[in-house]
Order: C-alpha cells, then sequence, then structure tokens
C-alpha cells in the first residue's frame, strides 16, 4: 500500500515531494541524494529534481517506501 501525498496545484517536483514528505531536510541534500541514488517513479529510476509528479504518480524511495500522489480536494 502507498502512503498518501496531497497536493493542491497541478504538479509538485520530485525535489519538492521529497523535502514535503521530510525525508531530507534541505535542498542540496536533495539534489546529492538524487544526484547519487535517486528515485522511482512510475517504475522508472529518476534523477532530476525538476521532475514533476501529478496526481496518480506513483515515487517509490528505497529508504523508505512508496508514495501516490493524489489531487486534494
Amino acid at each position: 500500500m502507498h502512503e498518501q501525498i496531497k497536493i493542491d496545484t497541478e504538479y509538485i517536483t520530485l525535489g519538492q515531494c521529497i523535502k514535503l514528505i521530510n525525508f531530507l531536510d534541505s535542498g542540496g541534500m536533495v539534489k546529492a541524494y538524487l544526484q547519487d541514488i535517486g528515485a522511482v517513479v512510475n517504475g522508472e529510476r529518476e534523477h532530476r529534481r525538476g521532475r514533476k509528479l501529478y496526481p496518480e504518480d506513483v515515487l517509490e524511495i528505497d529508504e523508505i517506501g512508496s508514495f501516490i500522489i493524489l489531487k486534494e480536494d
């Protein structure tokens, strides 16, 4: 089961999303993590922190689990 991340905008960037879930504290840490390790978005390894995540996208971070992006009503 995926944890839910609710957004009230059209999309959220991967970097913003990682900070939102409190996995990493700063933008610099997010940048370094994504360059070195990356995250999995919809089954594909992603290293760009500017990658746009839209509702129904699934984000997987090896160390903490998986998340689904949902549009907040």
